[in-house]
């Protein structure tokens, strides 16, 4: 068996654990082939945060194995550890690798003969942390610092699936990013499951990894890609602005704009918080993009909730809003508390903040035409064209021209 397929079906985080899985199997001779393509392996790196999560990662083991009948398929990932079960079951799985057992993921695919089909321990026993990082990008990697969640918020599998916060200490992350750096890359985005958490199992700080990574020669530009407002302090957002590495780009969940909803998910600040932390970090960085997380449909949530939501997101204007229907998932306290929200209605509060997230998107771009920004050119030519992204995250576009790839130029928005 020589060639393998990966495909990720997940996060940022996943992305990250998915290219490391790729350096290991490269290291052990194999040819990595697209997933459209037969493979004697593939690799499935699911998502769980959405039913339509579930759905996509059986579907797409489905399609693999009418691909290539004869193919090793192999399940990791967060519906890997919640849906064990259901997943060895499926025709054409080899083996499903939960949150345990990533780190001997090579060798389960690779085994000459199998006596389980599930690799899972119970999350409350999981405390391995896997060591990841994406290669696979010419522009920009994804480097893994923390996992798990101790926040349990009512709605979410996450902890279900990836267990309590723990992270590798400080030195182990540095010495990654050295790697990266060594391999080329100028950028380097910062991900885990609560990523400001970092440091629970090695009694470090989130603000000491990241001063720490300011310092790690060839990366030039860092971006955080998610930290809970409660994170985010002061003390870090001064000293991002005081003329570092770190990139004035802010993605932080919001999830309502409602204060009696928040309470009912259990997030651990109201909208008061949320916006007072948005006008210091506007207070402290010009032209700061802000890309904030929504879940419209949450139980209980009236149509009221709804608009008070939409009014604080016209209040605080985020560059962009990643809009999420609530999904039922079992086993969260949120599954079982009444005035669960229709679909219909659910769709219908998903489309006005679409609306509302292309006029607040259009009005960030429209406020920064005609500066001068750094942008950093991605490899990709799409009919003659090439793009990259300024500091604060704008999409440029431009002529290809490869002697730009990978490099941080000027221009003017």
């Amino acid at each position: 068996m020589k060639t393998v397929a990966f495909i990720t079906l997940g996060c940022k985080l996943s992305f990250a654990e998915t290219s490391t899985f790729e350096r290991e199997f490269l290291q052990e001779g194999f040819t990595v082939v697209p997933h459209t393509e037969p493979a004697d392996i593939y690799v499935v790196n699911t998502c769980s945060v959405t039913a339509m999560a579930d759905k996509k990662g059986r579907n797409m083991i489905g399609r693999l194995h009418r691909l290539n009948p004869a193919a090793r398929i192999v399940v990791t990932g967060c519906q890997a550890q919640l849906k064990d079960a259901q997943l060895a079951d499926i025709e054409g799985v080899w083996a499903v690798v939960g949150s345990e057992y990533k780190a001997e993921l090579l060798g389960i695919a690779t085994a000459p003969f199998l006596d389980r089909k599930a690799f899972v321990e119970p999350i409350d026993a999981s405390h391995s942390y896997f060591k990841a990082f994406s290669t696979t990008e010419r522009t920009r990697a994804f480097l893994k610092v923390q996992d798990g969640c101790d926040y349990h918020c009512t709605y979410c599998t996450v902890p279900l699936a990836r267990g309590d916060s723990r992270n590798a200490p400080i030195s182990t992350v540095v010495a990654q990013a050295r790697q990266i750096a060594a391999a080329g890359f100028k950028e380097v985005v910062i991900t885990g499951v609560n990523t400001g958490d970092f440091g629970k199992t090695t009694g470090e700080s989130f603000f000491d990894l990241i001063k720490a990574l300011n310092d790690v020669e060839g990366i030039e530009r860092y971006r955080i890609s998610s930290i809970e407002p409660n994170l985010l302090t002061d003390e870090i957002v001064d000293w991002i602005a005081s003329g570092t590495k770190f990139l004035p780009h802010f993605h932080i969940p919001l999830q309502s704009g409602c204060d009696r909803i928040l309470a009912a998910m259990h997030r651990r600040y109201n909208t008061d918080f949320f916006r007072r932390k948005i006008e210091y970090i506007r207070s402290r960085m010009e032209f700061v993009f802000f890309g904030i997380d929504v879940i419209v449909g949450f139980p209980g949530e009236t149509a009221e909730d709804f608009e008070t939501t939409y009014k604080f997101l016209e209040e605080i204007r985020p560059a962009f809003i990643h809009i999420f229907p609530y999904s039922r998932r079992a086993g969260t306290p949120a599954a079982d508390m009444p005035g669960q929200v229709s679909e219909a209605d659910k769709k219908a509060r998903v489309q006005a903040l679409e609306e509302l997230c292309d006029k607040l998107h259009r009005e960030f771009c429209e406020a920064n035409r005609g500066r001068r920004e750094q942008v950093l050119f991605e490899s990709t030519d799409k009919q003659g064209k090439m793009f990259g992204y300024s500091r604060n995250y704008i999409r440029v576009e431009r002529d290809y021209d490869p002697a730009l790839v990978g490099k941080i130029v000027d221009v003017i928005l």
